[in-house]
């Protein structure tokens, strides 16, 4: 019983339930009958408070009728274009009224907030979604191709020898070629490496040995020497490191979840049938005689 009372259908089954019922006993007290129009208090209070809350000053009695007149004719013209059925086959109204009821059912899910034992459950589930990437400290020398030609490996591999003799305190910039996007890196994610200098040389990245000189490695400019200082593995992290994350994500999958299932019930009322486009007609021939 608990189980049934708990499902979404039910709840915006009940949803839509009451704002029909109280939809029907204010049109009931207030005489809106299809030739009357009625702004009740409370709408024009609304109207009141939204213009105060734009332009920080309450309306004046005039500036207060216009925006009455206003009102009434946006309901002559909703009622007579409803009438004409101008709202059948418009994109735009069919998407809005399509989000309205979204939201009805978004209303209808239940705010139960989600265990730690739920929370584990789906990180475990999408790591992906959480991961955090690899990450590269690193400095690194450049090498124009087309300053050093034919000499290119020559210069590369005497440079090399030249930067492990100075070690780890070598001074990037000072060797090679100019380089704007700068020589040293820090705590920089394997996927900003990659949009830097391209995804062959973040992977070779990968893979040299930290702690000395090495290459070259090639990027989308030309050849690199480099230097790893640092590498921090991609892992998937624990839930409190991205316990508001995983809150979100865990939240905004159980609606649309949600969403799906009541759609799927509403969808039970139907007979759905799609025909197949017309193939063109054949016109060879149609054609007559010039």
């Amino acid at each position: 019983m608990r189980k049934f009372l708990r499902e979404p259908l039910l709840h915006f089954l009940l949803l839509g339930a009451v704002i029909f019922s109280a939809y029907s006993l204010v049109a009931e007290r207030r005489g809106d009958e299809p030739g009357n129009i009625v702004i009740s208090a409370g709408q024009v209070a609304a109207i009141e408070l939204g213009y105060t809350r734009t332009w920080h000053r309450s309306p004046s009695r005039e500036e207060l009728e216009g925006l009455l007149r206003d009102r009434v004719r946006e309901e002559v013209y909703y009622r007579e274009a409803m009438a004409l059925g101008l709202d059948k086959d418009d994109t735009i109204i069919r998407r809005r009224l399509r989000q309205k009821l979204e939201f009805l059912t978004d209303d209808a899910v239940d705010e139960t907030q989600p265990t730690d034992a739920d929370l584990n459950a789906y990180l475990a589930a999408h790591p992906n979604s959480f991961r955090v990437q690899r990450e590269f400290t690193f400095s690194h020398v450049y090498l124009d191709p087309d300053k050093h030609g034919e000499g290119l490996a020559r210069d590369a591999a005497e440079l090399l020898a030249r930067l492990n003799q100075a070690g780890g305190e070598a001074d990037a910039s000072a060797f090679g070629d100019l380089f704007l996007l700068g020589h040293s890196f820090a705590s920089v994610p394997a996927v900003e490496v990659a949009t830097q200098f391209g995804q062959p040389f973040a992977t070779n990245l990968g893979e040299v040995s930290p702690g000395r000189w090495q290459g070259p490695v090639e990027s989308g400019y030309g050849v690199h020497l480099v230097f790893v200082s640092e590498r921090t593995e991609g892992r998937v992290p624990a839930l409190h490191e991205v316990r508001d994350a995983v809150v979100r994500e865990w939240d905004n999958a159980r609606r649309l979840a949600a969403n799906d299932s009541i759609y799927q019930e509403m969808l039970k009322r139907y007979a759905v049938v799609i025909e197949a486009p017309r193939e063109p007609a054949n016109t060879a021939g149609a054609i007559g005689p010039k």
